[in-house]
């Protein structure tokens, strides 16, 4: 009898310690920074970046506050010319807030489909920080 109680009892401190944990690194993990990265294939880089400043544009006018940087690949080998454009976020939270109100943006919507005219997506990652 003795012995039940004392595995009941490190059988709940266990399992308490395990959810404490958990409830932690979500907490962290909504507070970690993240960024998009998007990589793209272009013919025409400036009107690429042109474009990408119109989606800053609309994404302010949201009311959104994020940090957009645009970068070509040079010393990439195959991959040489393509375009990195990183979008950092404070929160996965806050990520997860601007899809969901982008999405619902009619403008933003329709400079997506001409921003598609111009690029080939090769992928597109999320990123949090350690």
């Amino acid at each position: 009898m003795f012995a039940k109680m004392i595995m009941k009892r490190t059988l709940f401190a266990v399992m308490s310690l395990a959810i404490l944990l958990g409830l932690s690194s979500t907490a962290s993990a909504q507070k970690t920074t993240v960024i998009r990265v998007v990589i793209v294939k272009t013919d025409n880089p400036a009107a690429y970046a042109q474009a990408l400043e119109e989606g800053k544009a609309i994404m302010k006018k949201a009311g959104l506050s994020s940090t957009i940087h645009v970068y070509q690949a040079t010393y990439a080998g195959p991959n040489a010319g393509a375009i990195a454009v990183s979008i950092e976020y404070p929160s996965m939270v806050a990520l997860a807030e601007a899809e969901t109100k982008l999405r619902a943006d009619k403008e933003y919507g329709d400079w997506i489909k001409n921003l598609d005219k111009l690029r080939t997506i090769i992928s597109d990652s999320i990123y949090r920080e350690l």
